[in-house]
């Protein structure tokens, strides 16, 4: 079994830290984990939270809530060489979660390409400013349909930049319960032949209904699955877990759904 998405950000980058997250794979099956880190931690992606900080208050102290340790790439670097010298029972990749923002692609691959990650992971966060999986509140002055196809519009343009391997959970945008007004399934078959062209995987990841509540739904909505599955998508488990006891997290639950 995999896990493709976990977290390493609530602790330091030592060993020690990093053999809890295995201890737990090991005592819950799974054979192979991607670390990663948000690209909102460090201090070289900054300019691109620009619009997200002018976008509201909250949304600015958030930001500057994450980033501020004057964390460098160059630090989890040295993190991830230190940390392939061992030896692990379990197979370890290590990367990136990158938001993805329109109009940064060649900055964000200025950035990349000084660094030679196992995996990058893209994943939206924020659609033209708005943070949707922050607050249900924030919903209220948002227009529901607009907003579904605007996400949907950046997916798109996230798989054709050719930056990433995976795209992060496809479809946490509902993460607070809002549905669009018209269907999604033509949207759906665009994006599976998009990923199967850039040769991507997308997620199968329970971050929602462990991050959020139980009541969010495990893994992808049914229609999405179904046509990722039909379209011959490669699909990877993720927990998208934050500490060491989650690793693992509905991952039997999510496998059996492929």
């Amino acid at each position: 079994m995999i896990d493709c998405h976990i977290h390493l950000e609530n602790g330091d980058y030592t060993i020690e830290w990093l053999n809890q997250f295995v201890k737990v794979a090991v005592e819950r099956g799974i054979e192979e984990i991607y670390l990663l880190e948000h690209s909102h931690r460090f201090l070289e992606f900054i300019p691109m939270y620009q619009s997200i900080c002018e976008y509201s208050e909250y949304q600015r102290k958030w930001f500057e809530s994450k980033n501020n340790r004057n964390l460098s790439l160059e630090e989890y670097v040295a993190f991830i060489q230190q940390a392939k010298q061992g030896r692990y029972p379990i197979k370890i990749h290590f990367g990136l979660e990158i938001c993805y923002f329109e109009g940064y692609e060649d900055f964000i691959h200025e950035i990349l390409k000084h660094y030679n990650f196992d995996f990058l992971t893209g994943s939206i966060h924020w659609v033209d400013g708005f943070g949707f999986d922050h607050k249900k509140e924030l919903w209220d002055s948002v227009d529901v349909d607009m907003t579904y196809r605007r996400y949907y519009e950046l997916m798109k343009s996230l798989i054709k930049s050719d930056l990433f391997t995976g795209v992060a959970h496809p479809d946490s945008i509902k993460a607070f319960g809002y549905k669009p007004s018209y269907e999604l399934l033509n949207t759906y078959e665009e994006i599976a032949s998009l990923l199967c062209k850039h040769d991507m995987y997308a997620e199968q990841s329970g971050g929602l209904h462990l991050n959020y509540s139980e009541s969010c739904e495990l893994g992808m909505n049914k229609t999405m699955l179904n046509v990722f599955k039909e379209r011959g998508v490669r699909i990877l488990t993720a927990s998208d877990a934050h500490s060491p006891e989650n690793v693992g997290a509905y991952i039997r639950e999510l496998q059996g759904m492929l």
